[in-house]
C-alpha cells in the first residue's frame, strides 16, 4: 500500500480533531469577566461616575413633543435628600448630614436653618438603606394655618446606635421652632423614612431593614399615623397581640418614594429591589408585598432573589417594575399646567441604572385611564446625576435634588 496515497478517512479524522481543538481553544479564550466583590456583592464600575454638573441651563426635546429647559438653582448643597415649599419663593432642603438649608428666590442661604433636631449620620454611602441624618420633609396639609413642618430623621439613641424618628416644628420663615418628636422606633429600625400626607390627613412613613415579614417589628413596613403621631383607630392591626399598631402594610424593602394619587387618593409607594426588581406599589391596608420571599429581581450575586423564576402568587404584585434596577427614589404625580404634556404622569428619580454609577436620571411614566402603564421615558440621562428627590412646586414646575457631594437643586420648566 502506498502511504502517500489519498486517504479520505484519515483526512476526516484530522478535520474532526482540528474542529475539537478550535472549539476548545475558543472556549478557553472566552471567560466571563469576574468583578471583584465584597460580601459576595460585585463591585460597581466607576467609569461614568463623578462627572461634575455643568452650569446649564439645558434644553431637551421630550418624547411627547414638548421641549423642556432645566435650570440649575444651586449645586452647593452637600447630599440633599428632600425638598419642601413653604411659599412660592422658598425651598427647604434636607441633607444627609442633618442640615436644613433654605433657597429663597433661587439663592442659597449660606447658613443652615436653625431649630432642627440633633441626628445621627452614617457616612456618605449612597446605598438605599444607608443611614442618612435628615431624610424627608413635608408640610402639614393646613400649613397656611398652623405652619407645621414634619421631618423624618435618624435619631441617636441614649444606649448607642440610632433609630428612625418622626417629629414636627413650626416654620416662621427663618427657622424651625418648638421641634418635638412624635414617634421614635423603639426597636432601632432605621430609614429610608419617606413621608406623605394622605387625603384625609393621616401620615404615612416608610421603613427598611430587619425582617419585613415580622409584624412585631417596624422594619420593612409602611406605617400610618394621625398628624399628632398617635395611631389611627382604623389601622389594620390595631388591637392584635404582638403586632405594632402603626403598621399599615408590610413586606417592603427600601422605600424611597411615596406619592398620593391626585384622583383616587391612593397611596403609591416605590421600593428598591436588589439587582433588579425595583417596583411601584399601590398600598392597601394589611396587605403583604412579599419581600424577601418574592421579587422581580436577582440577588446581587446573580441568582433570582426568591431562588427561582419570580412570582407574586399570594402577595400583592407591583403596578410598575424595573429590570434592571434604576435605584428608584423620590416620586410625584404631576398635576400642574405648566408642562401640559406630562399632566397625570408619574415622575420617578433614579440613582443609578443596572448597578452602574453615573447613570442616575429622571423617569416619566404614562398610564391609561385604568392606571396601566403605556410608556416610560428617561430624562436628564446625560447629566449623570443621582436623582434623590423630585417634587412639584407651587408654581406648577418640577424640582429635583441630586444626591451628590456638590448636590444640586434643579428646576424643570417649559423651554418657551
Amino acid at each position: 500500500m502506498n502511504n502517500n496515497a489519498f486517504n479520505p478517512s484519515a483526512i476526516s479524522v484530522c478535520k474532526l480533531l482540528l474542529l475539537l481543538a478550535l472549539q476548545s481553544s475558543a472556549h478557553m479564550a472566552w471567560s466571563q469577566q469576574q468583578d471583584p466583590a465584597y460580601a459576595n456583592i460585585p463591585e460597581a464600575p466607576t467609569g461614568l461616575a463623578n462627572k461634575p454638573l455643568p452650569d446649564g441651563p439645558f434644553v431637551y426635546p421630550t418624547a411627547e413633543g414638548m421641549d423642556i429647559r432645566v435650570v440649575v438653582l444651586t449645586k452647593a448643597i452637600e447630599f440633599p435628600t428632600s425638598l419642601a415649599f413653604p411659599d412660592r419663593e422658598s425651598i427647604l432642603v434636607t441633607t444627609r448630614q442633618g442640615k436644613l438649608r433654605l433657597l429663597r428666590n433661587g439663592v442659597l442661604d449660606p447658613a443652615p436653618v436653625a431649630g432642627g433636631p440633633k441626628s445621627h449620620y452614617g457616612g456618605e454611602s449612597g446605598l438605599p438603606g444607608a443611614i442618612h441624618s435628615y431624610i424627608d420633609i413635608v408640610l402639614h396639609p393646613r400649613f397656611a394655618e398652623n405652619h407645621l413642618v414634619y421631618l423624618s430623621y435618624t435619631k441617636p439613641m441614649p444606649e448607642g446606635g440610632s433609630a428612625l424618628a418622626l417629629g414636627r416644628g413650626q416654620w416662621n420663615g427663618k427657622e424651625i421652632s418648638g421641634f418635638t418628636d412624635l414617634w421614635v422606633a423603639d426597636d432601632y429600625t432605621n430609614g429610608p423614612g419617606r413621608i406623605a400626607f394622605a387625603r384625609h390627613g393621616t401620615l404615612f412613613l416608610t421603613t427598611s431593614g430587619g425582617d419585613a415579614q415580622d409584624l412585631g417589628t417596624f422594619s420593612g413596613k409602611m406605617l400610618r399615623f394621625n398628624d399628632d403621631g398617635s395611631v389611627p383607630k382604623d389601622n389594620p392591626f390595631v388591637g392584635k397581640a404582638e403586632v405594632k399598631p402603626q403598621i399599615y402594610s408590610y413586606g417592603h424593602r427600601g422605600s424611597l418614594g411615596i406619592a398620593i394619587h391626585p384622583d383616587t387618593g391612593e397611596v403609591w409607594q416605590n421600593e428598591n429591589g436588589p439587582n433588579g426588581g425595583d417596583e411601584i406599589n399601590i398600598i392597601r391596608p394589611g396587605r403583604n408585598y412579599g419581600w424577601p420571599h418574592v421579587s422581580l429581581g436577582r440577588d446581587y450575586a446573580g441568582p433570582w432573589q426568591a431562588g427561582d423564576r419570580p412570582t407574586h402568587e399570594g402577595f400583592e404584585p407591583p403596578v410598575v417594575y424595573w429590570m434592571p434596577a434604576i435605584a428608584v427614589s423620590g416620586m410625584v404625580f404631576y398635576t400642574g399646567d405648566a408642562l401640559p404634556k406630562w399632566k397625570g404622569n408619574i415622575l420617578v428619580g433614579a440613582l443609578r441604572t443596572g448597578e452602574i454609577p453615573g447613570t442616575g436620571h429622571l423617569e416619566r411614566i404614562l398610564f391609561n385611564k385604568n392606571m396601566e402603564e403605556l410608556r416610560r421615558e428617561s430624562l436628564l440621562v446625560d447629566l449623570r446625576q443621582r436623582i434623590r428627590d423630585v417634587r412639584q412646586g407651587p408654581d406648577g414646575l418640577i424640582y429635583v435634588a441630586t444626591d451628590e457631594k456638590a448636590g444640586a437643586v434643579m428646576r424643570i420648566e417649559p423651554a418657551e
